[in-house]
């Protein structure tokens, strides 16, 4: 039976005569557009030749392959997406959210004969810097860096981090600039590109979020078509699944919201968000909804902040508590690197795993040059477990916050 949308009637999730003939044709010639970026144009630091492109390994499919070999790509499997303290296999995690934005984004990107395999690796690398406990657990990273430090915590900028810095994986400019720039909170009905050329000028943006934040993120743009595609797949792949994990626990039903589709929104927003981007994007140097798809993303995406993501079990019941862990964390964590304590967890599951991680390859993790930033380091790439049972072992606040002891374990290399 086919979906209809009551609020927005002519999104039919069809493409016109007109681009399906476009479409057909590109898939089957298998010839990318002019405006897709090459495996050539790949730019990295090191010019190492084992990251050379090879007939087998092309540019981007290294970096897909060297996210995906990671061990804080692996934990985004126990990390929150939207819901947190909550023993449901079927409700997402962030490792699956990463896979649906890369198969979204793949679907536009084939349409569109962009290069798949940049846009898999920035998908795939886009929240590898998240926190545990979802955007709330950022913005309690956030908080307790920045009354410390005068900086701001982000997500997407500790994911480059994670990937350029904390694991020195030699990604490529485009995969970098797609990560930083992905992020879903700023939607925008065209995205243009921007003419960043190089790492000095990255490197200067990077830094500008670190001391700005918020203003400094809402400027980027990205600088590739593939990462424009990846930032609006964003939010085409969680606009729909939030609301069914929403159903799922318990915190809506089938009838809470205004277009009546209940958890078939998201099969309905998958087909519709796609189609109208491909139609709207054919053949352009930029990625673009028509002005009806742009207010229904902009409505749906609204309301889940009124009826899920504001929510009492999201945003309230837990946060202050939770916040006061991650300050107390933050402070002893931040102390054992100050006194030398190398039987902390930050020592033993942090320093110790990444200097062997790094030493294959000529590099060593300096965190005695920024304390606080390995400190932000190490929270970030907790999983929930993982950051409850941490806390239980050294707080007794979390022993009240968090009963349930055998559910979490604390284990790591």
């Amino acid at each position: 039976m086919e979906v209809t949308n009551k609020l927005a009637p002519h999104l039919t999730g069809q493409l016109s005569p007109q681009a399906q003939r476009a479409v057909a044709i590109r898939r089957t010639s298998g010839t990318l557009s002019p405006f897709a970026t090459p495996n050539a144009a790949a730019l990295r630091r090191d010019k190492t030749e084992r990251d050379q492109e090879s007939v087998l390994r092309p540019a981007f499919v290294r970096d897909a392959e060297k996210i995906m070999h990671m061990s804080a790509y692996n934990r985004l499997a126990g990390k929150t997406q939207v819901f947190s303290f909550r023993a449901d296999d079927d409700l997402a995690r962030r490792g699956l959210h990463v896979q649906l934005v890369a198969r979204v984004a793949r679907d536009i990107g084939a349409a569109l004969g962009l290069n798949l395999d940049l846009i898999e690796a920035i998908a795939l690398g886009h929240d590898i810097g998240h926190t545990p406990f979802g955007h709330a657990g950022e913005r309690f990273l956030n908080n307790v860096y920045h009354a410390r430090t005068g900086r701001f915590f982000a997500h997407n900028v500790q994911s480059v981090r994670v990937l350029d810095v904390t694991y020195g994986r030699n990604l490529a400019l485009q995969t970098l600039d797609g990560v930083i720039c992905h992020n879903g909170e700023f939607e925008q009905q065209v995205f243009e590109t921007s003419s960043l050329a190089g790492f000095d000028e990255f490197d200067r943006g990077v830094e500008e979020c670190w001391e700005k934040g918020g203003p400094a993120i809402a400027r980027l743009r990205p600088m590739t078509l593939e990462g424009c595609v990846v930032r609006v797949s964003d939010i085409i792949a969680y606009v729909g699944k939030d609301r069914q994990d929403a159903i799922r626990a318990g915190l809506c039903t089938e009838k809470s919201f205004d277009d009546g589709l209940g958890g078939a929104y998201n099969a309905w927003a998958l087909g519709a968000f796609v189609a109208d981007v491909v139609e709207n994007s054919l053949d352009k140097p930029r990625i673009e909804m028509s002005e009806e798809g742009f207010a229904e993303m902009r409505r749906a995406k609204r309301e889940n902040y009124e009826k899920i993501y504001g929510a009492s079990e999201v945003n309230g019941d837990f946060s202050r508590g939770v916040s006061e862990l991650f300050s107390l964390l933050y402070d002893h964590e931040l102390e054992a690197l100050r006194s030398g304590d190398e039987t902390s967890a930050i020592f033993r599951h942090h320093i110790e795993p990444l200097g062997r991680h790094l030493a294959p390859y000529g590099r060593t993790y300096d965190w005695e040059s920024g304390p606080d930033l390995a400190v932000v380091d190490f929270i970030s790439s907790m999983t929930d477990d993982y950051f409850m049972a941490t806390c239980s072992e050294l707080f007794p606040k979390a022993r009240e916050l968090f009963p349930r002891r055998g559910y979490f374990r604390c284990v790591r290399p």
